[in-house]
């Protein structure tokens, strides 16, 4: 199946789109967890997802296989620990702490063998100050924040996975076999025993569709097709978005305020952000005058 190719203002709407839905996940992921285990909610979720997504899905051989589990691991693991988080962790936090996977990319990217450059490590300092002082608005960093700061881990490492798996396979096939992959693996994590929480799917049956078809599956598309047609930079700017959008939504639908401090803390890791996504020699100018060679 042929994907559509967007224009840059196209784009660029699409993929704030998607980052205003995925800013309703976090709100509406702490409601859901609640009343509904992690795993049950993992689970459903991603069987919903593979089931809108099977239909396009046109390939199978055993190293799609292989590779979509590989990348279905940090991918599940990203979800179980942001889901784990939220249980005891403000949703506009977790936001904010889970945008760091745009910082820790190039970080991980180390171990790898790659160069860090002066945006980055500066941007990393700023950020995992930013957390602290975000995290610390509360007395004290919860241990929801250390799951949630893996969470961050997981998903950058995912990032770095699909960087070197993505090009050898069929993207919607990839996409669909992973999204099953981790289906399976949270049904193996609740241990069969989801079928006891009827009740609670059945309560919240209409945010598990809508996490599965809306925040999974069709953000899926979304996402690849606004890529398609935009730089790496500009990509990664809009991506700041999406907990800017997950503080509004927390406060609009479970009256969470983030507070001075935690307001302090989370434009730091905005700003950090966007400084990682800089060149040297961007950011150079921006030195005081005193770090300037002469």
């Amino acid at each position: 199946m042929s994907i559509y190719r967007a224009s840059h203002t196209q784009a660029l709407l699409l993929l704030v789109m998607t980052n205003v839905i995925w800013g309703t996940t976090f709100p509406l992921l702490k409601d859901v967890v609640s009343t509904l285990s992690p795993q049950a909610l993992i689970c459903t979720r991603f069987l919903i997802a593979a089931i809108a997504l099977i239909p396009f899905c046109r390939h199978c051989n055993r190293q799609l296989l292989k590779d979509s589990f590989v990348l279905a691991v940090p991918l599940f693991l990203a979800y179980l620990t942001q889901v784990v988080g939220l249980e005891t962790t403000p949703a506009n936090r977790s936001a904010f702490i889970t945008s760091l996977n745009v910082i820790l990319v190039p970080i991980l990217g180390v171990l790898l063998g790659r160069s860090l450059s002066l945006p980055v490590a500066i941007a990393a300092a700023l950020a995992f100050t930013g957390v602290g002082v975000l995290s610390w608005q509360g007395g004290a960093f919860s241990v929801g924040d250390v799951w949630t700061l893996g969470c961050a881990i997981s998903y950058a490492s995912f990032i770095l996975l699909l960087e070197k798996i993505a090009p050898r396979q069929p993207l919607v096939a990839l996409t669909t076999w992973q999204i099953i992959w981790v289906a399976i693996l949270g049904l193996l994590w609740s241990g069969g025993n989801i079928w006891q929480e009827l009740p609670a799917l059945q309560a919240n049956w209409g945010a598990i569709v809508y996490l599965g078809v809306i925040a999974t599956a069709a953000t899926t598309w979304t996402q690849v097709i606004a890529q398609r047609s935009l730089a790496a930079t500009e990509v990664a700017i809009i991506y700041t978005l999406e907990p800017v959008f997950a503080a509004l939504f927390a406060f609009w639908w479970l009256g969470e305020r983030l507070g001075i401090r935690g307001g302090l803390g989370a434009g730091v890791i905005l700003v950090a952000t966007l400084i990682s996504q800089l060149r040297p020699g961007q950011i150079y100018p921006l030195l005081p005058k005193i770090f300037q060679r002469k």
